[in-house]
């Protein structure tokens, strides 16, 4: 049974689409069908130009296709990343769920398997409160959360997050975490595929 995945990420200076990207190999070896989008970037043309790192993080990623709330429609599990600001995601993220009013009032978003990855400067810069808070919005809408809890060992070798994969911003990607990011996605394929044949049987 074929599972529809949208893996929905904003990255400044390319961490979160390297897991992106680690995530996307993943959830296909484990036979889902993935999109991976970027979310447009609100920042003004002129402030993303003055930082190198920015834009060509920008320019690198620019054939990538962006988000669109028929993405959302068309998913069966949606994989959210960004970075933590202040405590919560980037704005850019909030900025792209705040697209989706006409889906999720009209249910299209409920019933579906969601779980989320973050990054931040180092390794007590919020990352948990960003989790969290993403988890409060995905419950309105009603879909199920499928967070990797305590399930692999790569979660504990990986920094210990139950909540969902976190990365120091910058930093080089050490196989555990590789893995723990693997084990995340497979395992919310694994849910949304199990979600599918639940809503089948019911129906």
């Amino acid at each position: 049974m074929s599972v529809n995945l949208a893996i929905v990420y904003y990255s400044t200076y390319g961490t979160n689409h390297q897991m992106a990207e680690i995530a996307a190999e993943a959830a296909r070896a484990a036979g889902a069908e993935v999109r991976l989008l970027r979310v447009p970037e609100t920042a003004p043309k002129e402030i993303v130009a003055g930082q190198d790192a920015w834009m060509a993080q920008a320019e690198k990623t620019s054939d990538i296709p962006e988000a669109k709330p028929q993405d959302m429609e068309w998913a069966d599990a949606y994989l959210f990343s960004a970075p933590t600001r202040f405590g919560t995601v980037a704005s850019q993220l909030r900025a792209f769920i705040d697209t989706l009013g006409g889906q999720w009032s009209g249910g299209k978003l409920a019933d579906k398997a969601v779980s989320a990855m973050t990054s931040a400067q180092n390794a007590h810069g919020g990352q948990e409160s960003t989790l969290l808070g993403l988890y409060t919005t995905f419950m309105h809408w009603g879909a199920v959360i499928v967070a990797p809890g305590y399930t692999d060992q790569s979660i504990f070798e990986s920094g210990g997050n139950p909540y969902g994969y976190s990365h120091d911003a910058g930093q080089e990607f050490t196989e555990a975490q590789k893995c723990a990011i693997r084990h995340q996605a497979q395992r919310l394929v694994a849910h949304a595929r199990g979600l599918q044949q639940s809503q089948r049987l019911a129906a």
